[in-house]
């Protein structure tokens, strides 16, 4: 995208609302031109009415010449816009306008960028797609889980799954096992004090080894009303993790006004997602009950419980409470998001921090980072 001046910004952001003031002479013209019929065609929903919101056919204020459908418009946007530009772009489309055809049709998936927000697309709108459309957003389902999976749970592979032997070396050089201390301490003599350098002839590494102990039992229970998408997404990544250490046992449930248990499908997290079938109201006390009877050992389980608290209290601090006094430690995740921004029932979730729950809004690298202290304690 190229630099361009004053003018021509305030058109971008201004639209047709600047005409007024800018003037009509420096609009249509070049790459300039381009942007703004991109923008336009997403933007002029604002003042279009219902009557010109379709995207089936062309946008009315893309021009006759160069009608705007989505794959076109997608593809345009790629070309003219930065990437941080495109991603809200799409959000935008996905989210504020509710333009369905982004995620139904199989041209337009192809060309759009893989993220959380159309994967939660994905999930809201797959009864909508015919076999070949979910083929392609079963691929960008993958593609997102397994870029969750190296941002979020590289720490729970990394000191749950193995642990380091402190006194005993190993012949087996990986990057994870370096014992730096004992490498700085092997190659002191090798200091170049004209460099300012430690020259390292032989770095030193500690052996792994498996702990095979009682295995901790992790519970991951998820409210799928309809604004809980991003947190079902996130839960399936973790429990799909946890599954296959060997420190821990794990379970996914959902509910809605039904409880649904999804464990058997934990190892492969994107069937796991688009199983689930996001809205409907809300019995968070049958859900808790369904998890207690799952619970072997109260002292080793840990319920992660993931929701908006939207529910009745009162049945809420009963359930929790019973876990707890049973010596189950429930965790209840009030919003599970990278910016923290989820809306909840601050006086719920209260009630049940009262009960003796740990409640806490809370990004999911957070909610790993406290589990894996849990576990390793």
């Amino acid at each position: 995208m190229s630099t361009y001046d004053a003018e021509t910004r305030w058109r971008l952001i201004l639209g047709p609302a600047g005409n007024d003031g800018l003037g009509d002479a420096g609009a249509g013209k070049g790459e300039a031109a381009d942007l703004e019929r991109a923008l336009s065609w997403l933007y002029d929903r604002e003042t279009d009415g219902e009557a010109n919101r379709s995207i089936a056919r062309g946008r009315p204020g893309s021009g006759p010449e160069h009608p705007l459908d989505v794959p076109d418009w997608i593809n345009t946007i790629h070309e003219l816009f930065p990437k941080e530009a495109i991603e809200r772009l799409e959000s935008d489309a996905l989210h504020r306008y509710h333009i369905l055809d982004v995620v139904t049709r199989k041209e337009a998936l192809e060309n759009v960028t893989p993220s959380l927000s159309l994967v939660e697309a994905i999930l809201r709108c797959k009864s909508r797609m015919d076999a070949h459309v979910l083929d392609t957003a079963r691929a960008i389902v993958d593609k997102v889980v397994e870029d969750l999976k190296k941002r979020l749970c590289d720490e729970i592979e990394h000191r749950l799954g193995a642990t380091p032997f402190r006194h005993r070396r190993s012949r087996f050089r990986v990057t994870r096992n370096l014992d730096a201390l004992r490498t700085i301490r092997k190659n002191l003599q090798h200091w170049d004090p004209d460099k300012r350098r430690l020259l390292i002839e032989r770095p030193e590494f500690f052996a792994r080894v498996r702990r095979f102990g009682p295995r901790y039992q992790v519970i991951v229970l998820v409210d799928q009303s309809g604004s809980m998408a991003r947190n079902i997404i996130h839960a399936a990544v973790l429990a799909s993790v946890l599954w296959k250490l060997p420190s821990t046992r794990s379970h996914l449930v959902v509910y809605d006004t039904e409880v649904v248990d999804l464990t058997p499908y934990v190892d492969d997290p994107v069937e796991l997602l688009l199983r689930v079938q996001l809205g409907g109201g809300t019995d968070g006390a049958k859900a808790l009950q369904y998890a207690a009877e799952l619970v072997d050992m109260p002292h080793r389980t840990i319920l992660l419980w993931i929701t908006d608290f939207e529910d009745q209290a009162d049945k809420l601090v009963r359930e929790v409470t019973a876990l707890v006094g049973e010596g189950v430690t429930v965790f209840g995740a009030a919003s599970l998001d990278d910016q923290v921004r989820g809306a909840y029932d601050h006086g719920v979730a209260q009630a049940v921090a009262d009960a003796g729950a740990h409640v806490a809004a809370t990004t999911p690298r957070e909610l790993v980072g406290w589990l894996v202290e849990r576990i390793r304690r």
